[in-house]
């Protein structure tokens, strides 16, 4: 199941400003997992690990996992997400691993 979390960030820690903060959770197995959909992603990786690391502090729990699905990602993007910030990126839903 996907919960789609929906939380202010009044300090402003994500955007730069107090502004809304929305991720899409799925609790799996025990597995604490954090979503991001979005149609293309180039150097916004950066604002999703803002959001997850808002999220873990708010709910003192680590996510396990981090997943983006999009059908554009920046070559870069992949890199860094990849790489730098432990994340999985899928161009389709689809192709997504229960791992």
């Amino acid at each position: 199941m996907v919960i789609n979390v929906n939380e202010f960030d009044d300090e402003g820690t994500v955007f730069g400003q107090p502004e809304q903060v929305e991720l899409d959770v799925v609790i799996h197995n025990g597995t604490l997992i954090l979503i991001e959909i979005k149609s293309s992603i180039n150097t916004s990786i950066y604002v999703f690990e803002r959001k997850v690391r808002f999220y873990e502090r708010r709910h003192e729990h680590k996510a396990q996992r981090l997943i983006v699905i999009s059908p554009m990602i920046n070559p870069r993007a992949r890199e860094i997400g990849n790489k730098q910030l432990g994340m999985d990126l899928y161009a389709n839903s689809m192709d997504v691993s229960t791992q």
